[in-house]
């Protein structure tokens, strides 16, 4: 393994020798002390020799810093394959009709970004003419992230290779007429053509490292060889400010994931000014991906600066470029030949004397133009040198002027970002800057045309026969004729209909002993991927470890401390646990990756990810609104659910709330179950759904969140009752009546309550349905609410159908039709969870919640102080039946005091 984080010696070579002889003596004199008296000897006196050197105030690049210049020299440089000329003016077309489709919509104040396409243009059109391997290449193809800003330009490109029309450009940020564009990457609203959403900034970086992970996790368990595929992943320098950008820099460092490249588009501003302005942004993420084992490339200077750094004999040149901070750059790009010749080398005597040689001509060309970005020479060089570098990724750090070849009123402006149109001048001076052939009778009433050479013209077929070289359009995204993945066997969820008999059984348990039962299936157990935060053990997924491996590239190469365990911490190449760390984001970026696996790589994976539902969508909920336009399928479990059902954790674990995130992402199906079968029953459908026969109404591209809890209670056999499986799957079903529970109420004609619950609360509502009839006379029938977030929604669509002149009856008010009394609903989350529904019951409504923050306490105290636990389930029962009359008010009050409420 090259190691990335050694001094490289194409940067040196850019720096003046000015005695060589003297340089050779210094070596040898390392080399000396090296053989004689050790390598640690030497290394000391080279670390007390730099601590010398700083304490005399003598500029050096720090340890993990080369100087500002390009790692790969110009005359290092390989030549590119292909036709630049012709790549040249496809660039050129790309770059106009970006600018033009975003200009055009500008009328309709839809917005669009202009300048990070044309900083960036030059990086994208290398890598689709000569590296981006399409979807009919080995494997599976390359993954593309592509910055979100940039879409304009590879929707330019579409344009020119004919899948995107005229009318598709000019519906940019329109698409409520059927023909439209998203303004980003959205694989939900442009399922052919985008892959991965990457707008949301951080976690495009993020994903594309758990994506190379996961390609190697399919080709090292044997479901797929995709060792060819390599990942892509185009950034902002701005963008590298989020944490998630740089979250997992280690992990793809330290299991050496060479698959996998960074290209950070440096053009040094983010959306309101410079990125580091005081400071060198490219110097920070060198250090930065250095010390996280990266291998890293710098393309800063295109090739107007050689002459340049040939007239640096003493060094100044580089030293001044060190120095110069990021802003004053940017001022240099803006200013003319007078001030630069002043203010950057009237700094120096040196560098003074140099710009005596140089024309104002030569100092505007390297100052305003020439960046290695900008160069498709230079930017081939640098891809091939990542795709050849082994043992660690590699991240491009890329200068460009941010709205390149766009005028002086874009370029390197702080506001550029928010600039959404070109005038028909600034058009026309684009044009003759590009060389396009686009007359000015072309403008109509001041209209900028799309422009396109042709679809027989050199520059189409030319591209054409790039990409079918390389396996096809990109990017794409594949829609796979998947057959079905078989169903388990019945028996494997049949088997919790008969409940728990008289063991306690948390509902955690009995999700992680269905999923035990399910890995085993000989046709589809090999497709579920198991992701863990670290959490293993508190959900009692310890007994997964020897059967199924952890996955670890390196397998396991030491003696586990407790190997003479049945259930030891077994680490394998072919491990099927993904367990992560303490890393949610790192999670849900593994789940990412799996969920959407049967489009990326044509294989279907079933991944469930189980985390403590408090760190779930309260810490990711992003990554989840990633996952559901990514078109993820998969199975999310909050475990230790609940505000209450956690002893003694307090006010950071106590999750009261998750299922009002979750309400608020239309791919998520929320479920709250209370029972073993509950679970049973959603998941053998949600594999059905996703993996299996969807019903030509059903969307298989939804993922389920299911919350589970780890309070061991009884877990009773399936009711008998017809329908009970569809109001599992709806949403509500009646578990029992006061009858069929066996309490007894000593009146005939008794008053009648309603008593709707999900999760852990049914039991307390179970315990208030008894209380209810023995002391208070009351009858009560208790309801599993097992989604209030479905039954909303189908409230929602029958709403919605009702506008469109169709009678839809939603389906809570048919499940409730003819019950008696009114209704009080109870869960272990705020109020407004189950307030969701509130406005479809037609029967008297009320509810109760454990709102506010937790509290560390017991189980019992908690629900006492939330009001909550089965006495407080009576009062309110009582009082919501007293204000109908139908029992004494006088009982309300007696009850509170009886309960000490």
């Amino acid at each position: 393994m090259t190691d990335p984080n050694a001094i490289q010696p194409s940067a040196l070579d850019q720096l003046p020798d000015r005695d060589p002889e003297e340089t050779a003596e210094w070596q040898a004199s390392l080399d000396a002390v090296a053989k004689a008296a050790g390598p640690h000897r030497a290394a000391y006196l080279m670390r007390r020799t730099l601590e010398r050197a700083e304490g005399n105030g003598i500029a050096l690049p720090k340890l993990l810093e080369t100087d500002y210049v390009n790692t790969i020299p110009t005359a290092a440089e390989p030549s590119a394959p292909g036709d630049p000329e012709l790549e040249r003016k496809i660039t050129a077309w790309n770059r106009w009709n970006a600018a033009a489709m975003v200009t055009r919509g500008s009328k309709h104040g839809v917005g669009g970004h202009i300048a990070t396409f044309a900083s960036a243009a030059w990086l994208y059109e290398t890598g689709f003419n000569h590296f981006f391997r399409g979807k009919e290449a080995d494997g599976s193809g390359d993954q593309l992230y592509i910055q979100g800003h940039a879409s304009p330009g590879i929707y330019a490109r579409a344009f020119l290779d004919g899948r995107l029309t005229e009318r598709h450009l000019d519906n940019f940020r329109q698409e409520a007429g059927g023909e439209g564009l998203p303004s980003y990457p959205h694989p939900r609203r442009l399922p052919w053509l985008w892959e991965f959403p990457t707008v949301s900034m951080g976690l495009g970086p993020l994903s594309a490292i758990y994506q190379a992970r996961f390609n190697r996790y399919l080709t090292n368990r044997d479901i797929k060889d995709v060792s060819a595929s390599h990942v892509w992943a185009f950034l902002g320098d701005g963008e590298m400010d989020e944490p998630e950008s740089t979250a997992a820099l280690a992990l793809a460092s330290r299991e050496g994931l060479d698959n996998l490249t960074f290209v950070i588009n440096c053009n040094l501003q983010r959306l309101d000014g410079p990125v580091r302005a005081n400071f060198k942004i490219v110097q920070e993420l060198e250090a930065q991906f250095r010390g996280a084992g990266w291998n890293v490339i710098k393309t800063l200077w295109g090739t107007a600066w050689d002459e340049l750094f040939q007239l640096d004999t003493t060094g100044a040149l580089v030293r001044r470029l060190r120095e110069v901070p990021d802003a004053q750059v940017q001022t240099y790009q803006t200013r003319d030949a007078a001030y630069i010749r002043q203010d950057f080398f009237g700094k120096d005597p040196a560098l003074a004397e140099m710009a005596k040689l140089l024309s104002d001509d030569k100092i505007l060309e390297c100052f305003h133009l020439s960046r290695g970005g900008h160069e498709a020479g230079k930017v081939y060089a640098a891809y091939k040198a990542a795709v050849e570098f082994k043992g660690a990724p590699t991240v491009i750090l890329a200068q460009t002027v941010k709205g390149h070849t766009l005028g002086e009123g874009f370029a390197s402006k702080n506001a550029n970002h928010q600039m959404k149109k070109l005038s028909v001048d600034e058009f026309k001076a684009m044009r003759d800057l590009l060389e396009l052939p686009i007359s000015d009778a072309q403008f109509v009433d001041g209209v900028v045309p799309y422009g396109h050479p042709g679809v027989d013209s050199p520059e189409v077929r030319y591209l054409q026969e790039r990409r079918a070289a390389l396996g096809g359009p990109a990017p794409a995204r594949r829609t796979h004729a998947l057959a079905p993945l078989p169903a388990p066997a019945d028996k494997t969820f049949a088997s919790f209909d008969k409940g728990s008999g008289s063991q306690n059984v948390a509902t955690t348990m009995a999700f992680v002993r269905l999923v035990k039962d399910l890995v085993r299936d000989k046709e589809t157990g090999k497709r579920w991927v198991p992701i863990v935060p670290d959490e293993a053990r508190t959900f009692g997924m310890e007994s997964l470890f020897p059967s199924l491996g952890i996955y670890s590239p390196k397998g396991q190469t030491y003696e586990p401390v407790d190997r003479d365990q049945l259930m030891y911490y077994k680490e394998a190449e072919n491990g099927q646990i993904l367990n992560e760390g303490i890393t949610e984001a790192g999670s849900m970026a593994d789940f990412i990756a799996a969920s959407t696996a049967y489009s990326t790589h044509g294989e279907a994976m079933i991944p469930f990810y189980i985390f403590y539902s408090m760190f779930g969508w309260q810490r990711t909920a992003d990554q989840m609104w990633q996952l559901g336009d990514q078109l993820g399928r998969g199975f999310l479990v909050g475990a230790t659910a609940g505000r209450t059902t956690l002893t003694g954790e307090g006010l950071q674990h106590a999750d009261g709330h998750s299922p009002v995130i979750a309400a608020t992402n239309p791919a998520a199906l929320s479920y709250d179950p209370a029972f073993a079968y509950e679970i049973a029953t959603i998941v053998k459908d949600g594999l059905r759904r996703m993996y299996g026969e969807a019903a030509p109404d059903e969307d298989p591209n939804v993922f389920y969140y299911l919350t589970v809890y780890n309070e061991p209670m009884p877990q009773p056999a399936k009711p008998a009752a017809p329908g009970v499986d569809e109001g599992i799957l709806r949403g509500l079903y009646r578990f029992n009546t006061a009858e069929s529970a066996g309490v007894e109420v000593a009146a005939a004609n008794a008053p009648r309550i309603q008593l709707l619950a999900s999760g852990t609360a049914i039991h307390w509502t179970l315990k208030a349905q008894k209380l209810l009839a023995e002391e208070w006379g009351v009858a009560a029938d208790v309801w599993s609410a097992t989604s209030w977030t479905e039954l909303r929604r189908d409230a929602l669509e029958a709403d919605a159908a009702l506008l469109r002149g169709e009678e839809r009856t939603p389906y809570v008010r048919r499940a409730l039709q003819g019950a008696e009394g009114p209704v009080l609903a109870v869960s272990d989350y705020m109020r407004q969870v189950p307030d969701q529904i509130a406005q479809w019951v037609e029967q008297d409504w009320s509810s109760l919640g454990a709102d506010g923050f937790g509290l560390s306490d017991t189980r019992e105290a908690a629900r006492r102080h939330f009001g909550v636990d089965a006495e407080s389930v009576v009062v309110a029962a009582l009082a919501q039946l007293a204000r109908r009359g139908e029992v004494k008010a006088t009982a309300v009050k007696e009850a509170r005091e009886r309960y000490g409420l």
